[in-house]
């Protein structure tokens, strides 16, 4: 019997996710004009808030963009935001969204050289314990004068590169097979299970400590962070000035982050320890000896190229010759020309990944604007601004790291921030008084937010990225995983915030 045209269209919704989830969608868009009718638009914006973090939570089941944009639609449709308003916020992130856009395509180019460099760093360091050390110093170092979503682009490429590898010889296929979908276990041998699934568990704890280092060195400089530049352009700070200010928190912060990562590793807890099988070893030590043996003089220039390309993109990042995003198109540019990539076909590979994202982002960018103009999160800002002195810089680190964890940190820095400067200037606070919940507000929003996804842009990209279904790392997983660092970023960066700001 043919189904009727109410059955395809809901077999068509949201395609393959689970009935239960496209049941409770529906009933998201159901219930938030009658909760905007009866109860007001101040706690529906709240639950809206609330069902954006489900699309988020469930995205291995459906991509976020799909239900998260239906639900920011039907905002914008009933009133809660202006369309001009969702503008000016994907306005004020232009530089972000360029990020996304060219940024990673350039990484995406450069997979050789990460994968040869990164392929070495993973056969010679046999500890765990030491290399999860250095990819997550390594991640702290280069956001600290790169970009959080840059690193977390290479640690995406480096990942899928290596799962790619080994899936296809677990699957029954040589590692130089073409014709080969990583992302389909159908073809696995029996023998490969178990190693492909202790594979998946060491990658993720790779990824995550390399997720987490990107915060613990992204709070530390002007230009680590968005906000970091914000609340400095607004301060009057200095590159060295900013580093300063920040060092009483940073500093320990960052060392506490890094043992963290050393005990985590040692105990095995909340989903780390896991140590790469000595089968996957072989595998990739075969690769290596295959593609070194493969090595002729273009393969070999081909590298020198990206080598080069990469040390411009160092520099060119660190010196903030050009917006990142421009810089990232400066690196497909340089790429492509000099490694013989010209047609079109072969370009857009390169933008699959970050465009999905790239639209999420603006979609999370209507959520943002729903609570700019609902005035969501005015009633934490008027009371912590309300609190004693002596307080209030430990009051603001845990407000600002409350709401960051839900919503987008650069737009929570920013109302903090504007608020201050305000108080500053009708003379409520003292210019030292400023530079203390200045500290607070960059500090909050940098470390408490690596709770969720939703908190820190790198953590988003990486959950949505196609290397998340790959290493089964999901919403809920990337949680467990961040809480010890939640616990020990939040409390020393509290501890600190409280005795030394």
């Amino acid at each position: 019997m043919s189904e009727s045209a109410g059955q395809a269209l809901w077999h068509n919704f949201l395609g393959p996710s689970p009935t239960w989830y496209k049941q409770a969608i529906v009933g998201f868009l159901i219930l938030n004009p009658i909760l905007l009718f009866t109860v007001g638009p101040f706690v529906t914006g709240w639950v809206l808030i609330a069902e954006f973090i489900f699309t988020l939570a469930l995205a291995l089941r459906c991509y976020p963009l799909q239900p998260g944009g239906l639900l920011a639609i039907e905002a914008i449709a009933i009133g809660m935001a202006d369309p001009h308003t969702v503008f000016h916020e994907a306005e004020a992130n232009f530089e972000v969204i360029l990020l996304l856009m060219f940024m990673v395509a350039g990484i995406y180019f450069m997979k050789d050289l990460l994968l040869y460099v990164f392929t070495k760093l993973l056969l010679n360091v046999k500890s765990k314990k030491l290399l999860s050390l250095l990819f997550s110093l390594s991640a702290a170092v280069l956001s600290a004068f790169l970009d959080a979503l840059t690193v977390t682009a290479v640690l995406i490429s480096v990942g899928v590169g290596f799962y790619a590898v080994y899936h296809k010889v677990a699957s029954g296929k040589h590692h130089s097979a073409d014709d080969h979908d990583h992302g389909n276990d159908d073809s696995i041998v029996d023998t490969h299970h178990r190693d492909l699934e202790q594979f998946r568990a060491f990658l993720r704890s790779l990824l995550m400590h390399g997720a987490v280092g990107t915060a613990l060195g992204g709070v530390c400089t002007l230009v680590g962070e968005p906000q970091n530049l914000l609340i400095a352009t607004v301060a009057e700070w200095d590159f060295v000035e900013f580093f300063l200010l920040m060092a009483p928190v940073t500093m320990p912060v960052l060392a506490a982050g890094l043992l963290t990562c050393l005990l985590l590793e040692m105990t095995g807890s909340f989903g780390y320890g896991a140590t790469l099988p000595d089968n996957v070893r072989k595998v990739l030590e075969e690769y290596q000896a295959r593609e070194m043996s493969r090595a002729n003089p273009r393969s070999n220039a081909k590298l020198v190229i990206q080598a080069i390309v990469a040390l411009i993109l160092v520099v060119g990042l660190a010196l903030h010759l050009a917006a990142v995003g421009l810089i990232g198109l400066m690196v497909i540019v340089l790429l492509t020309a000099f490694n013989g990539i010209t047609e079109e076909h072969q370009l857009g590979h390169a933008f699959e990944e970050a465009l999905p994202f790239t639209a999420l982002l603006v979609v999370f960018f209507a959520i943002v604007a729903v609570i700019h103009e609902q005035h969501l999160f005015t009633p934490v800002i008027e009371y912590v601004l309300h609190m004693e002195a002596s307080v209030r810089p430990a009051m603001f680190f845990i407000a600002n790291g409350v709401l960051s964890m839900i919503s987008d940190n650069v737009f929570v820095a920013t109302v903090y921030i504007s608020e201050v400067k305000a108080a500053l200037d009708a003379g409520e606070i003292t210019r030292a008084e400023f530079d203390q919940l200045a500290v607070a507000i960059n500090t909050g929003t940098n470390l408490p937010s690596v709770a969720t996804p939703n908190g820190q842009a790198a953590f988003l990209f990486l959950l949505t990225s196609a290397l998340a279904p790959l290493i089964r790392l999901s919403y809920g997983r990337m949680v467990i995983m961040a809480l010890p660092y939640t616990l020990v970023l939040g409390g020393v960066g509290m501890a600190m915030v409280s005795l030394f700001i």
